[in-house]
């Protein structure tokens, strides 16, 4: 298993690997408009791949104050083999080496699986209130 930063050819293989660890995401996260945008701020978007095969990816963004973990995903399959954690740590470091000082994520509240997940990285529940307006 190999971890690097996205390539334009990984895009139909992460496209197909979003929409199925995410299938239920609101159109607004459609994949491949997800990552069209990604790209014209920046490149921080990083896939797991074995033998050629893109079987997870995460997202990542930094502002200059703080980064953010986007769209942590890894395939049914190859879940529980520690490939989230690598994902995870392997952004971390790429915004630690941009600077980066604190790392914020955020997750449904429903989603209690991936909420021990993080925790077990070190992530830990702010008391903070989520809010979010769409641009008409």
């Amino acid at each position: 298993m190999n971890i690097r930063k996205y390539q334009h050819q990984d895009k139909s293989a992460l496209v197909e690997l979003w929409r199925s660890v995410f299938p239920d995401a609101p159109s607004h996260n459609e994949p491949s408009g997800v990552i069209d945008e990604k790209l014209a701020v920046d490149d921080l978007i990083f896939v797991a791949e074995d033998n050629g095969s893109i079987i997870g990816a995460c997202m990542a963004g930094y502002d200059g104050h703080r980064g953010w973990l986007y769209a942590v995903g890894v395939l049914p399959e190859y879940r529980r083999k520690h490939i989230g954690t690598q994902l995870v740590a392997f952004a971390m470091q790429v915004l630690q080496s941009l600077g980066c000082k604190k790392v914020n994520l955020q997750i449904r509240s429903t989603n209690t699986q991936v909420a021990s997940f993080y925790q077990s990285l070190g992530f830990a529940p702010e008391d903070r209130l989520s809010m979010g307006a769409f641009i008409k």
